[in-house]
């Protein structure tokens, strides 16, 4: 087992090796709602942009993990640096808000060494950098406000630095089921509505 970084990953033939590997990884362990998944031009957008740092943990010659984590969260869609130039000024300032855009596991291999490996690696950097490194988790991995991956995270981040773990806010997906029924016509619906608001039926 061996770990690269990259920046700027020109190398085609790579690219194409490890966006295979990301779309099996995601193909393969379907166990959410929502995804996280990007399109070809965007992963591609993403390994070739010098300012993230992509992070592979091989077996052989194949890839088990891949993180990419952005070093300047203004050019994410996914944060809002807004919110970080207003409660965390002088990490924006000194360009030091870094995002983990993503982490792909190999769901066909134990990979427990190769996760802690790989942290190793990528937390001493950003430890070294002094960052504030924001990540987020699905509920499979963090079901509740404490312990979970994000416990995991901050142990293994004090394995290289201090650290402390901050909560940032959370997300959640709901869905609103609109069952059909012949029960009422769309008038009787409307009726009920406005009655259930307070609003008299003219």
């Amino acid at each position: 087992m061996f770990i690269t970084r990259h920046t700027r990953l020109g190398d085609v033939d790579l690219r194409d090796r490890l966006w295979n590997f990301y779309r099996r990884a995601y193909a393969q362990n379907p166990i959410q709602p929502f995804t996280e998944l990007v399109n070809r031009s965007e992963f591609d957008e993403s390994l070739l942009n010098p300012l993230n740092r992509v992070w592979v943990v091989w077996e052989q010659n194949q890839p088990i993990v891949m993180t990419v984590i952005s070093t300047d969260v203004t050019t994410t869609r996914w944060l809002n640096p807004d919110f970080f130039r207003r409660n965390y000024a002088e990490h924006m300032r000194r360009g030091r808000v870094h995002y983990v855009l993503w982490v792909v596991v190999d769901p066909e291999v134990e990979v427990r060494g190769a996760n802690i490996a790989l942290a190793k690696e990528a937390l001493a950097m950003e430890a070294r950098d002094g960052a504030l490194l924001v990540f987020d988790l699905v509920d499979s991995t963090q079901p509740n406000e404490t312990g979970g991956a994000a416990e995991l995270m901050l142990r293994m981040a004090r394995m290289v630095g201090e650290a402390n773990l901050v909560t940032l806010g959370t997300q959640r997906f709901y869905a609103l089921d609109f069952v059909s029924t012949d029960a009422k016509s769309g008038d009787d619906t409307a009726d009920t509505l406005k009655e259930a608001m307070g609003n008299p039926v003219q």
